[in-house]
């Protein structure tokens, strides 16, 4: 993309095109709405909300669990398991 403007003006396009979009991003934050990004009419990219409820997926079944006593022994006996099949 070539700009063939002054510094200072591209520098002011800048700082427009950043307060535009903190206030889309402030919207899609706040009212938890999805904007789609086109580009000539066509998507390109859609910036949806964060998930605030997802937290780390690992560790997120701690001490949900309970192990048996007994983790070795097969579920079904060998007869059981054959005849499933």
């Amino acid at each position: 993309m070539e700009l063939h403007h002054s510094s200072s003006t591209v520098r002011q396009l800048a700082q427009l095109i950043r307060a535009r979009l903190l206030r889309v991003i402030e919207e899609v934050r706040t009212k938890r709405v999805t904007v789609l990004i086109t580009r000539k009419g066509r998507p390109v990219a859609k910036l949806v909300p964060a998930d605030e409820s997802a937290g780390d997926v690992f560790g997120c079944l701690a001490q949900t669990l309970e192990i048996g006593e007994d983790i070795e022994s097969p579920v079904v006996s060998s007869v059981a398991w054959k005849r499933r099949r």
